[in-house]
């Protein structure tokens, strides 16, 4: 279970992850030059991270990162007045701003790395197919495919299981197909006999 600082502060970050990147570079451009506060857009000679965003350049309004700043500040508060932002919420903002630009920088490059030591490996190994590769790890495995068990014995009794999605059970499917073939056998012989 979270503790409430854990909560607020994966909250915040959540919502940090949310904007768009512009707006996280200029939210870290206004944060460094001018006062941040927290519980107002604007006041006691300072401004909310937002709005040290928009006046960088990040033209961005995103209220759930209000709300998460907001909450992150005063968990526990009982008195949720305006005031300046602490020393260490202002380097949790940012530091959470910059880990968020550099996990969108790192995994395109590693993806890049991954996808060139694949394509090398094919070219060592020459032309395959995937079903060849398929046969070969279930040999090496030991193992038979067999896709979905029969678990139809051990379920039945369960209440809400269903092999089928409309019947429940085989025999009612069953006899509700006999019962349909036998009336459009019925109305094939009533269409065939026609009075004069």
């Amino acid at each position: 279970m979270r503790t409430r600082r854990a909560a607020t502060i994966q909250d915040l970050r959540r919502a940090i992850d949310c904007l768009p990147r512009e707006t996280r570079i200029a939210m870290l451009d206004g944060i460094r030059s001018n006062e941040i506060i927290v519980g107002a857009y604007t006041g006691h000679g300072g401004i909310c991270p937002m709005l040290a965003a928009h006046r960088a350049g990040g033209r961005t309004s995103f209220v759930s990162f209000a709300h998460a700043w907001d909450r992150f500040a005063f968990r526990g508060a009982r008195i949720k007045r305006a005031r300046r932002a602490t020393d260490r919420e202002l380097l949790i903002l940012r530091t959470h701003l910059e880990a968020s630009l550099l996990e969108e920088d790192r995994p395109a490059a590693e993806l890049k790395a991954v996808i060139a030591e694949h394509r090398e490996l094919l070219a060592r190994r020459g032309p395959s197919t995937a079903h060849e590769d398929l046969r070969i790890l279930d040999r090496r495995r030991g193992a038979v495919r067999p896709g979905d068990p029969n678990r139809s014995r051990e379920l039945h009794d369960r209440p809400g299981w269903a092999w089928l999605r409309v019947m429940r059970r085989y025999d009612d499917y069953d006899r509700a197909l006999r019962r349909l073939e036998s009336e459009q056998a019925a109305r094939a012989g009533a269409s065939s006999v026609r009075p004069d």
